[in-house]
């Protein structure tokens, strides 16, 4: 009978409710992540901009906090069940797409009230020749002098830096983007930050146009493209990207074509290639039919003229990402899927080739070189342990190069005899595969942190050096002689991850991509 009534009152009693977890995002989160949750002080709580932090991995920076930012930790306030609710509800998408309007970015634009711009270079170091290496561990950016491998300054940035830095042409200044939208403009002669300006609110990539003017952000969420003036971070332009079927689409990817004086485009949910001037001469740019009646009288559709006139080309599917060839005529571009890369004539605007490159070639990575008097380029695969190897006169792929396992990052430099590859993907993360250009063997396979990943080379200005990530958070950037492939110096990082040289990125170093 005792047991019966335990039941009886267990049943009667009302069950426990679930943690609301809307009202506890307005009470712990919104302060600095805002109601909208499209971020404050603190960056955007959103899928689009959470990236591959979800789960556990979402709940226990909840429960322990960030170091090295305001973020504190809510073990102590919330029980488990409620951080567990916080994160499932900032994991989900929001309801509505919001608008993010000129108006709306110039409201972000600020300055830093302690900022001098020098008249000369404030270190005594070569200033083409500094790298700079994005530690995502605690979000920060460390300067370094790449003769000496020491570090000339170490400054905050906004939150899960995305893409790679973009150099003004004399590189003095430096664009740095977050996935959420922000980009911070750094002065490297004076070591100092300039300012900041929220340009998206989910964003993938920028771009810096040939004359160092313009910046191109490209938006996931809004769907558009926003230029910003380099000057001042003003809003120079914001265009809706849509299809010419009216559907909208987000940006997968912008990149300068300096040769071309534009910015282009690939487009994720439509098949079109866009490409944007930056010179103001450009165009005209015709999105139908043009019929001229006689000399001199010209009838289009749609027609785009002058700076930052649109061009549309057409293509078969979506394009995810890409590489240029040679004087940027072409682009050699892929999808999701994987299966296949497609060669586009920026000239003539269409498809001129198709490749064979499963297991979801990484263009974006790709570079080319000069081979026995022939230019081919190569890419990673992120899904097969394998590098392709292709002619850019033809088309070919000339050899596929078996790896250790999928890897993300190629890079070499034109005064190196070597292609540098990572592993970054499966069990032998922890390996390097140096590759000889000519032979296309693999003449020594690096393993400078047993378990950890190893990944993303970069150069120095004269292709002495070799600067490699471990990309862990108690982690380092190893500097390797890019002759004898020897260690020379271990430099403690948190999680770098990208290494950008002011030498070859302004000058499209031919081992870097771009």
């Amino acid at each position: 009978m005792r047991v019966l009534a335990t039941a009886v009152a267990l049943l009667a009693a009302p069950a426990q409710a679930a943690p609301d977890a809307a009202a506890l995002f307005s009470e712990h989160c919104a302060a600095c992540h805002a109601e909208t949750r499209l971020g404050g002080t603190g960056p955007a709580l959103i899928p689009e901009a959470l990236g591959r932090i979800k789960g556990e991995d979402l709940a226990a920076i909840i429960a322990e906090g960030r170091v090295a930012t305001q973020m504190p930790a809510f073990a102590g306030e919330l029980t488990p069940e409620e951080i567990a609710s916080l994160a499932a509800y900032i994991s989900e998408p929001l309801a509505e797409t919001p608008d993010w309007t000129t108006a709306d970015i110039d409201a972000t634009r600020e300055f830093r009230a302690d900022y001098v711009a020098a008249d000369a270079p404030v270190f005594t170091a070569d200033p083409l020749n500094i790298t700079l290496v994005v530690e995502t561990g605690d979000h920060h950016v460390s300067v370094l002098d790449g003769d000496s491998f020491d570090v000339l300054d170490r400054f905050a940035t906004p939150f899960a830096v995305h893409g790679g830095p973009k150099f003004t042409p004399d590189g003095r200044f430096v664009f740095i983007m977050s996935r959420d939208g922000w980009v911070q403009k750094y002065d490297i002669w004076s070591l100092h930050e300039v300012g900041r300006v929220r340009a998206g609110l989910n964003s993938r990539n920028i771009a810096m146009s040939h004359d160092g003017q313009w910046l191109a952000v490209a938006n996931y969420l809004p769907r558009t493209l926003t230029i910003l003036s380099t000057a001042d971070l003003s809003v120079a332009r914001v265009i809706d990207v849509t299809g010419r079927d009216g559907t909208p689409s987000r940006v997968s990817a912008v990149y300068q074509a300096p040769d071309r004086k534009s910015f282009v485009l690939a487009l994720k949910d439509v098949p079109e290639i866009w490409e944007v001037a930056t010179d103001p001469d450009a165009g005209p740019y015709h999105d139908g039919f043009v019929h001229s009646h006689e000399a001199g009288m010209e009838e289009s559709l749609a027609a785009e003229q002058g700076l930052f006139a649109r061009r549309r080309i057409m293509v078969g599917a979506p394009i995810d990402d890409f590489f240029f060839g040679p004087a940027y005529r072409n682009l050699i571009g892929t999808n999701r899927e994987g299966d296949k890369g497609v060669v586009v004539n920026l000239d003539v605007g269409r498809e001129i080739a198709e490749l064979p490159l499963p297991g979801m070639p990484h263009l974006g990575s790709g570079i080319s070189w000069m081979r026995d008097g022939r230019r081919v380029m190569a890419t990673p695969h992120l899904r097969e342990g394998m590098l392709s190897v292709i002619d850019v006169a033809d088309w070919k792929v000339v050899a596929t190069i078996p790896t250790a396992g999928p890897g993300f990052f190629l890079r070499s430099h034109e005064n190196s005899p070597y292609v540098w590859a990572d592993v970054f993907f499966g069990p032998n993360k922890d390996k390097m595969h140096v590759i000889d250009k000519e032979t296309l063997q693999i003449v020594r396979t690096l393993d400078p942190a047993p378990g950890k990943t190893v990944a993303h080379v970069e150069f120095t200005r004269d292709g002495s050096h070799a600067l490699v990530s471990v990309w862990e958070d108690d982690g380092a950037v190893i500097v390797y002689d890019a002759r004898t492939l020897e260690e020379v110096r271990r430099l403690p990082m948190r999680k770098p991850s990208g290494k950008y040289n002011v030498w070859n990125k302004t000058r499209f170093e031919e081992g870097t991509s771009h």
